[in-house]
């Protein structure tokens, strides 16, 4: 068995996990080592290539991830595609690259978290990525030019850019739409978003028109430093304790078919993500006792909070038929030959054409309009009154009643986003209900999606160990809509797509009546709403909490250093520590969230 040692082991090189790398190795005399379970894919170009994002799904740079059937779903697995490459899921997400609402991350602090909030994160946002250059003629056609301002401060490593035709006509319309609807957002999202319609960025290179991720932004312009190793192919399997006091001192892995431990001097951080970091603490002895005692593992110490306070976006889409002379990506999604083969010609000769985006334009921070006032609104009062957590002593007690409180001030709250809406230049097959007329698979003609996710889910779900063998998958289940207030509030969202395409702005962007894809569909009333979201909601793979930055004594796994309580030494950095789910999209969440941990870190060990 072979044993070396660093300053910091980092488990997992996701996009947590790099931005650790990169920041901890500014130092030269702190040596840090990064072990990564999936191999160094950079140079891909299923990676590299925007479109080509659902090549990745179910390939070998994705773990694959299934829920326990869900039985708010009608019985459904649903995928959780989860990056297993360098880079993590930021190398196979959908590029979308935008803030969560100012509200919300000023709620991580009033639910314990003492220094996190937007004042202090706003900074940490703009580290981690270069805002695009505009010139003047681009900003109407961007649908932006009716931005007060622009976060033009923003000079970090993640090169964005509004992606794909810069002279498509649905921008501007999106624009239009909201604007008409009273919900435009007047200024830069990254500057203090609430709520209202905006032109969204990708995580794509204007220039080189590639994917822009931490691989290729926080990894590769460094990695030739002398005190950064990245072991890739690396599967850890469990920390290294010592005791008196308690504290984790290394990691053993296996690599090349070879057990293999490295000793860490400072710190061990878990950066695995939300469904592998609680399985890395359990199968390592920490955790709740009784699971861990009923697979053979010896506890290390009693935490039941691992694991526990899951929760993800569910998402649901509706496709509209598109005007004759609108280009989407239909033909690739087709994969027709013709299409195909000229995008590739195009995107080869000089980065232009359908290669170099996903599609995906604008979004939409959105309350519950329908229930701003009168009798909608009461019946909205009554129902979260009904499913009020029930008062008793105890984390999960607390942990609840606090995200129920919080939840409910948004939902009713006018200025308080608690859906998402965003728009593709493409169609979506999505589940279909057994006695739905559309069909599953991929349709002729042109298509534009209207997607809307839960931004506020109350219900919570767990991730935990199936067994004590590392290369068994965590037995997942998000819970989803577990609280009937979620199917509510994601239902009545749902309705709101209809009033915002049948919105004069799309009059000459969508074809004329309104034709949906689905020729079913019917979401005339709430309940019909209801049945459409069992039947079609899935995953949008923003899995987080799972081992929250919470006091102790409300559901707590580390606390606002990031330090695993009662453990020296052993720090959380993903998805899993965020106490609170991101608004929409989560990947520029956890580049802040790993900027400001590592700066909190380095002030740890008096790292100046």
């Amino acid at each position: 068995m072979t044993t070396h040692s660093f300053d910091f082991v980092i488990v997992g090189g996701g996009t947590a996990g790099l931005v650790l790398a990169n920041r901890l190795s500014e130092h030269p005399n702190q040596r840090v080592l990064v072990l990564e379970a999936g191999s160094d894919l950079t140079g891909d170009l299923r990676i590299i290539t925007p479109a080509f994002f659902q090549i990745l799904l179910g390939s070998k740079a994705d773990w694959g991830f299934q829920t326990h059937p869900q039985i708010n779903l009608q019985g459904r697995r649903l995928s959780l595609n989860q990056g297993k490459a360098l880079g993590g899921s930021s190398a196979i997400n959908s590029h979308v690259f935008v803030p969560p609402a100012q509200g919300l991350v000023d709620a991580w602090e009033s639910l314990g978290n003492d220094g996190w909030n937007w004042d202090t994160l706003r900074e940490y946002y703009a580290k981690a990525y270069t805002s695009p250059y505009v010139d003047e003629s681009s900003k109407k056609s961007l649908g932006i030019d009716g931005w007060a301002s622009r976060d033009d401060s923003a000079r970090g490593p993640i090169q964005a850019s509004f992606s794909g035709n810069p002279s498509h006509p649905i921008r501007e319309a999106w624009a239009r739409a909201f604007k008409d609807l009273g919900y435009y957002m007047r200024t830069d999202p990254f500057l203090g978003a609430s709520v209202g319609g905006f032109s969204t960025m990708a995580s794509i290179h204007p220039k080189t028109k590639e994917r822009s991720y931490a691989a290729s932004a926080y990894y590769n312009p460094i990695k030739n430093r002398k005190n950064l190793q990245v072991y890739t192919d690396a599967a850890v399997e469990k920390i290294i304790f010592d005791n008196n006091p308690l504290r984790a001192i290394g990691v053993q892995y296996k690599q090349n078919n070879k057990i293999k431990t490295v000793m860490a001097t400072k710190d061990v951080i878990l950066a695995a993500g939300a469904l592998q970091s609680p399985k890395l603490l359990e199968l390592s002895g920490v955790g709740n006792a009784t699971l861990l005692q009923n697979h053979g593992i010896k506890v290390v110490t009693d935490l039941p909070q691992v694991g526990e306070n899951l929760h993800d976006h569910l998402g649901c889409y509706m496709s509209y038929e598109a005007a004759e002379e609108i280009e989407t990506l239909d033909a690739l999604i087709r994969q027709e030959p013709e299409a195909s083969g000229k995008a590739m010609k195009d995107y080869a000769a000089d980065r232009y054409g359908m290669l170099g985006s996903l599609g995906v334009y604008s979004y939409a921070y959105m309350p519950l309009v329908q229930c701003l006032s009168g009798e909608s609104r009461d019946t909205l009062r009554e129902l979260l009154h009904q499913h009020h957590p029930k008062v008793g002593e105890g984390p999960d007690q607390a942990r609840a009643k606090m995200y129920y409180d919080i939840a409910e001030e948004t939902i009713l709250s006018p200025e308080e986003p608690s859906g998402t809406f965003l728009l593709s230049v493409s169609q979506l097959p999505s589940p279909i209900g057994p006695n739905s007329s559309s069909f599953p698979e991929v349709l002729p003609g042109k298509w534009i999606t209207f997607s809307v996710m839960l931004s506020q889910p109350l219900s919570r779900g767990t991730v935990h160990i199936g067994s004590d063998q590392t290369s068994t998958p965590p037995v997942i289940d998000p819970n989803y809509l577990s609280n009937p207030v979620d199917l509510d509030i994601l239902a009545r969202h749902v309705q709101y797509v209809e009033t915002i395409a049948s919105s004069p702005a799309f009059n000459t962007v969508l074809k004329q009546p309104l034709r949906c894809r689905d020729p079913s569909v019917d979401i005339s009333d709430l309940e019909r709403a209801k049945d459409y979201v069992r039947t079609n909601a899935t995953s949008v793979w923003h899995v987080c909490g799972s081992c929250a930055m919470l006091p102790k004594e409300k559901g707590g796994v580390v606390d606002t250093q990031l330090g695993v309580y009662g453990i020296q030494n052993l720090r959380v950095v993903d998805a899993s520590a965020i106490p609170l789910i991101s608004t929409a999209s989560l990947q520029t969440t956890v580049y802040a969230f790993a900027e400001r941990a590592a700066d909190i870190i380095k002030e740890i060990h008096e790292l100046k």
